[in-house]
């Protein structure tokens, strides 16, 4: 078994014989999770918690960010 035979066995394991089409990312939990903590931290600045609201904001959106870059 040579380098090319090794690359090859390689490449069908990642591959998997999947074509060109984009994997379903599942993005619709997220995207929930994400909309319930933007109203949370809506409410809690209208009600008169704004650090807290906006801490919350910055580290929700990080950490979608993050999960959307694959971290």
């Amino acid at each position: 078994m040579g380098a090319e035979d090794d690359f090859g066995l390689w490449e069908q394991e990642l591959g998997g014989g999947a074509t060109d089409r984009p994997e379903p990312s599942g993005l619709r939990g997220p995207l929930v999770i994400a909309g319930t903590m933007a109203a949370g931290c809506t409410v809690l600045i209208t009600l008169g918690e704004r650090p807290l609201g906006i801490v919350g904001l910055v580290l929700s959106s990080m950490i979608l960010l993050l999960w959307r870059a694959g971290l």
